[in-house]
């Protein structure tokens, strides 16, 4: 995170603490939900904001390509080294 812009890390401790607030104040199923339809509306304004700023950031960047997950989510793609990709040796029957 040290190599991120200062509105970056910004937006990330943002979009973090409005998505933890949201875990915790979520009740059960079939409970009523403490937020009001404006205010969860205006979270997910929020969301949308936030998002569309990191995108643009990541655009200017040159990191276009890269979208956030939170920290117990698995990133749907994984980097591998070049240097384990080798050639593959014929074989001889």
């Amino acid at each position: 995170m040290q190599d991120l812009s200062k509105e970056q890390q910004i937006l990330i401790a943002m979009r973090k603490t409005l998505a933890a607030i949201i875990k915790d104040v979520t009740p059960p199923p079939g409970m009523k939900h403490p937020l009001s339809e404006a205010t969860i509306e205006d979270v997910r304004q929020c969301f949308g904001l936030i998002s569309a700023r990191e995108k643009e950031l990541a655009d200017l960047d040159g990191r276009g390509g890269e979208r956030p997950y939170y920290p117990d989510q698995q990133p749907t793609a994984q980097s591998i080294s070049i240097a384990s990709i080798g050639k593959k040796t014929p074989s001889v029957h």
